[in-house]
């Protein structure tokens, strides 16, 4: 898993894999084995390189926490590359097409926009039942319905592209 992390206003990057029944991190490019132990709610036990600290942390409503590091206290800041990228393909002003796929298995049972329509983020263009559950696949974005693949009464597996809205 891959961090980035602001302490104090300097930024870092900070990888981290299970390894042994530890932690294997890289902070910076440095590597150092960890043994981590939650003991309770935001106090966070470690063990590196045979010296042992405990962190506490205090949730703020503005996204930065205060780390304590014994007495020393940090401002601590920490994004998950991945997620952003997630909100950021999800914001639906993207130029780049995207493709709707089938979430589940199941049968395709209504087409609610044909091809070459101009479409909202967030409007529903194919329905698919499951298990008796229609659900509504929705545009990722607004755009023109380029391309529809599915067709009504036609099965879909999971990760079938259904349309391509650019």
């Amino acid at each position: 898993m891959l961090y980035e992390v602001t302490i104090d206003g300097k930024n870092h990057r900070l990888e981290v894999d299970r390894s042994d029944g530890g932690w294997q991190c890289s902070l910076d490019g440095l590597l150092v084995k960890v043994d981590a132990v939650l003991n309770r709610r935001n106090v966070l036990s470690l063990l590196m390189n045979g010296k042992a600290y405990d962190i506490k942390r205090e949730p703020t409503t503005t996204g930065i926490n205060i780390i304590w590091v014994g007495t020393t206290r940090y401002a601590a800041q920490i994004r998950d590359p991945r997620s952003l990228r997630r909100r950021k393909d999800g914001a639906g002003n993207d130029l780049s097409p995207k493709e709707l796929v089938a979430p589940m298995p199941g049968k395709v049972v209504r087409i609610l926009v044909s091809e070459m329509t101009e479409v909202e983020a967030g409007q529903g263009i194919v329905i698919v039942e499951a298990m008796k559950m229609q659900n509504e696949i929705k545009s990722p974005k607004k755009g023109i319905l380029q391309k529809l693949f599915a067709a009504e009464g036609s099965n879909v597996n999971a990760g079938d592209v259904l349309a391509i809205v650019e």
